[in-house]
Parts: structure tokens; sequence; C-alpha cells
């Protein structure tokens, strides 16, 4: 159970990393200087929200580790993030939407969470749901921007929606240690699917149908995009080890 529990606790935090990793790419890219502070902020927030379960992971390991080590020193097979989060950053349209769809699961995962008998989990979830909300109502918006649109802008997020409905699935699937710790997300499915089809009928997008699924992420079965972003990402620290800020 214990193992299971750090494991679950690693993979919320490795969710977070790597989609805040991945928004930060924006920095100094974005649409529109207001943007550009907008996503950057989500990354802060996201990366904030990593910490946090990678220090408690930590604490329940025991045996030496730290946050340091579990973002910095760790292959990609180690890592249990989903696939959705860790696919290339692509143009303003798929990170909206990639912020989208995960917000929207984040929600309510983390709704869940804040009444999980594990304390530090709970104190957490809720710290980070704030922010969450905030995400979400954000990525929503501009869902809804780019679908009713410019014909651009409408294409762009058709586009995205193709790109991305291959890795949606996963979220909902559980991982062995997601049910030794009692954590369904299968549950969360309906109340996902009716927040997305309510933005989706406002932007004047179709809900995605795409039955070529990809999982395995939350097992440490990776794409080739996450060891690109890994090996940017912890460059500094193999090339210079234990060293501290």
């Amino acid at each position: 159970m214990k193992e299971a529990l750090i494991n679950y606790t690693l993979h919320l935090a490795d969710n977070a990393l790597i989609l805040g990793h991945r928004n930060s790419e924006w920095c100094g890219h974005g649409p529109i200087l207001e943007q550009d502070i907008a996503i950057t902020n989500i990354s802060l927030d996201l990366i904030g929200q990593a910490r946090n379960f990678y220090q408690y992971a930590a604490l329940l390991k025991a045996d030496g580790s730290t946050e340091d080590i579990f973002a910095y020193l760790r292959d990609a097979p180690e890592f249990k993030n989903c696939l959705l989060v860790e696919q290339p950053r692509g143009d303003w349209a798929v990170t909206i939407l990639r912020q989208f769809l995960f917000s929207n699961y984040q929600y309510l995962l983390y709704q869940q969470l804040q009444n999980n008998e594990d304390e530090q989990i709970a104190a957490i979830a809720a710290k980070a749901l704030k922010e969450v909300v905030y995400h979400l109502r954000w990525s929503s918006e501009w869902v809804i921007r780019l679908g009713d649109g410019t014909e651009d802008s409408n294409q762009r997020i058709n586009k995205a929606i193709d790109e991305l409905s291959p890795f949606i699935s996963e979220l909902f699937q559980p991982a062995s240690y997601e049910k030794e710790v009692g954590i369904d997300v299968s549950l969360l499915a309906k109340d996902w699917m009716e927040k997305l089809t309510a933005v989706f009928e406002e932007a004047t997008l179709s809900i995605p149908a795409n039955p070529n699924q990809h999982t395995g992420g939350k097992e440490g079965k990776h794409s080739e995009h996450l060891s690109a972003l890994l090996s940017e990402m912890q460059q500094l620290q193999r090339a210079y080890p234990d060293s501290e800020w």
C-alpha cells in the first residue's frame, strides 16, 4: 500500500511537472503579452503543485530522495505522467486545448482528492484546486474564442482536437497503483464529458471521437517526446551533479 501511495503521488507530480514544462516553452513567445504572462503563470502553478507532491513522495519514501532527484534524476520509464501532457507544444491551439482537457480532468480529480483519507494529499489538492479553477476558466474561454472565431482559428483548434483526442481515454483508465489506493478515475468521465460538451457546443466544435487511443504513460511507457523533454529539462543537473541554487 505504501509503494502504491508513493507511485500515485509521483503520478500526480509528474503530470503537473511535465505539463508545466510544456507550458513554460511559451514564455516570451505568447501571441500577446497578456497571454504570454497568463500561460507562464499557469506553468508556475503546475510546477508548484509538482513540488508539493514530490516533497510528500520524498517523505513517504524516506530514503534520501528529494524533489530535485525525482524531477531531474529519473529516466523516462520512471515517470508516470499521462501521455497527453508530454506531447509536443504545438501551436497556440494545441496548448490551449491540452490545458482545457487536462484542467477539466484535474478540477474533478482534485475535488475528489480534497476529501481523501490521506491528509497530505487532501491538503495539496485543496490548495491547488483554487489555481485549477482559474486554469479551467481561462482555457475554456480560449477554446470558445478559437472555435467560434475566424476560419483560421477554427481550423487550428479542430486540428488540435485531431492531434490530442487519442490521448484522452488514458485519463480515465486507472493504473494499478490508482486502484490500490482506492482512486477510480473512471468515475470522473461523465462529468468531464458534460463540461467538454458545453464548451464545445458554445465553440461550435464537434466532440472528439477517435478510436485509436494511446495509453501506457501512467505505467512508464512513454512516447519519444518525453525523452526529448527530459533531456532539455535535466541537462544542467546531469551536467553538474548535486548542484544547488
